[in-house]
Parts: structure tokens; sequence; C-alpha cells
């Protein structure tokens, strides 16, 4: 089976490609190389894994590398959520306008299953715990706009015969994140590695549900080989954990003491949210195998 990913140089993009040769799938990945690392594009030249150089805002661009392609996984993206909050119309463009493209190209060029990466930012500020796919979408940044923008596309291409699954990913962490744009988790070992305490913004109390990039990979390849189209799945591990339990967890893996350093809360955040599982168990048969001690205590030792 022929898959192309986009943005498969990012952090997300690279891991996936690279679990999805290993399984036998014929893998090829765009990327645009704006913020994706050397070290991401090495281990796809390691692997045996095509890279053609492009973005995906332009469907005509995007058509020239779908071509005999069965399966897109659309995982280009830019995912900074306070960039995005001081620059909104270059998420928009983006993130919608490349999602779109890549719809387009897919219809124009007979692909026969899309998948895209959406996120937990299109629910916005839970008003009930755990986050379920019925949930109502009020995305509280222009990134969680974006990503619901594009699944709207996505609905809406439906008619025209495209065949989907989106798959909700909620705070991924893992090997290979660009430093620039990292999630909240290799911030945190950053600081821990220098012997520093981690920065926490807020007080503390707020939760997330931290999946493995490693998971996120099984998420999408049981996607691929479901039967379930044009389908929403939630993809976490169900379990929230506060940040500041976060904090003090990598402090304790890298030998830091003391406390976290608190900070302002940033805009755009979220209080709290974790997700509801339950029917990407059921339909996908997805359950998450790595806990987030064992996952931190790798990369911590991968990082520093």
């Amino acid at each position: 089976m022929r898959v192309l990913i986009t943005g498969g140089a990012g952090f997300i993009g690279h891991n996936l490609a690279i679990r999805l040769k290993n399984k036998g799938f014929e893998v090829r990945v765009v990327d645009s190389l704006e913020r994706s690392t050397s070290l991401a594009v090495k281990k796809l030249e390691d692997a045996g894994v095509p890279l053609t150089r492009a973005g995906v805002t332009s469907t005509d661009e995007v058509k020239n590398v779908l071509k005999n392609i069965d399966i897109v996984v659309h995982a280009a993206a830019y995912t900074d959520v306070a960039e995005s909050m001081e620059n909104p119309l270059l998420y928009l463009e983006k993130n919608v306008l490349g999602t779109a493209s890549v719809i387009e190209a897919s219809l124009k060029t007979g692909v026969g299953l899309f998948i895209y990466l959406s996120s937990a930012a299109v629910y916005g500020d839970p008003v009930r715990l755990p986050v379920d796919e019925n949930h109502p979408t009020d995305p509280l940044s222009p990134y969680g706009l974006s990503k619901l923008m594009g699944e709207e596309a996505a609905r809406f291409f439906s008619r025209l015969g495209l065949k989907y699954v989106m798959l909700r990913l909620f705070n991924v962490y893992g090997p290979g994140q660009n430093m620039a744009y990292a999630g909240v988790i290799t911030r945190f070992i950053e600081r821990a590695c220098k012997g520093l305490p981690p920065v926490v913004y807020g007080d503390g109390e707020q939760t997330r549900d931290f999946i493995h990039v490693e998971d996120v990979a099984g998420a999408v390849e049981l996607a691929i080989e479901s039967r379930h189209v044009n389908q929403v799945f939630n993809i976490g591990t169900g379990r929230p954990v506060k940040i500041r339990d976060l904090a003090l967890l990598v402090m304790r893996l890298k030998g830091v003491k003391g406390e976290p350093v608190y900070a302002a809360k940033r805009q755009g955040d979220i209080r709290h949210s974790y997700a509801e599982i339950s029917k990407a168990r059921t339909l996908l048969g997805f359950e998450p195998k790595i806990g987030l001690e064992e996952g931190l205590k790798k990369l911590v030792q991968e990082t520093c």
C-alpha cells in the first residue's frame, strides 16, 4: 500500500513515516522543510523514505507528488498556539489553505483515503470531562480554529467523494520535536538537562492528556487498516496529568532539586482537557501502550 505523508519531516510525520516503512508500507513524504530538523531528515534518509521538498498550499504542487498514492496522511501544519495568537492569518493560510489544497489534490488524483491529523484544540475549554468526539467545538486560539476549519473542509469534500478519517490528537510528545516549536514536555526536559527547574505557566493545576508519538503512529496505522471511514476519533490516553505533577516528574527523573518556576498564564491556554477514547478503542482497536513515566524516562535519556 502506497502512503504519502505531508509534513513528513516534522515531529509526528517522520516518526510515522519510519514506523509505516518498517511495517512494510511503501512510504513517501513531502515537506517544505521550513520547520523540520536536520535530524528528522537524516532519519528519513537512513530509513530509505523518499522526501520531496514542496509546500502544500498549492493544489498543483501537491498533485505532482500524489500520483499513484493510495492513502494520504495530512500531518503538515503550523502548531504553536502562542505564535498563532500573534499571527492568526499565518495559521489560517498555512493550515486551512494547506489542508484544502491537499484534499482537492487527493480527489483529483484518486486517493482512496485521506487521514487528517487534527487536534484536541478544536474543543476549546471543555464543558464536560472527559472530552468525547461529540463535545462542542469552540477553539480558543487561531491554531485550534485552523484545525477545525480543516475538519470542515474534509467534511464538505466528502460530499464529492472524499473518504476521510480524522484523528484529534491530544498532547503528543516523544523524540524528534523541533525545540523552536516544541510542546511543554520538550521544554521541561530541555531545562532539566541544564539542571534548571521547568517553567510552569499559570498555577500548574491545569491538566493535559499526554500521548507518546509512537502511540499516535500506531493509531494512524489502525486508521489505515480500518474500514470505518468518515469518522472522527480522539487519540489520547484518557488520563489527565497536572502540569505541576509533570514538572516534578521530569525534575525527579533528571535529579533536579527544588520547585518549578511559575510564570503568568498564557493567552489561549485551556484549563483542563483529557480524552474519552472509547470510540477509538471500539472501532479501531486502539490502546495506548507507552506510559508517561516510561516515555519521559527514555526521552530524558535521549535528550540529556
